[in-house]
């Protein structure tokens, strides 16, 4: 029954993250810290666990001598990421009368 949820998005902060870089192309960190309430390291780590696994991206860039970093999701990322949301919409059927 649990087949095909996946450990990497069973943090909040990981569905959310997920979620807003599939309906956007690219979010800068600080666009994501202030979409989701976090703290820099809290961010920090859950992105670097998203990028670790390759699931998510990034490109730093220097805007106006400042360091930006971009997020963007791979497509292993998006493959793994349906992969969950269907295995949550199963869970759902099977269990919602």
């Amino acid at each position: 029954m649990l087949e095909g949820l996946s450990k990497s998005f069973e943090n909040r902060n990981r569905l959310v993250i997920m979620t807003m870089l599939l309906n956007k192309e690219k979010l800068t960190f600080n666009e994501l810290k202030q979409e989701l309430g976090a703290t820099d390291g809290n961010l920090a780590n859950h992105l670097y666990a998203l990028e670790k696994q390759q699931l998510v991206s990034s490109d730093k860039k220097f805007i106006e001598k400042k360091s930006t970093t971009s997020y963007g999701v791979t497509y292993k990322g998006k493959l793994a990421f349906k992969i969950h949301l269907s295995a949550l919409q199963k869970i759902l059927q099977k269990n919602v009368v």
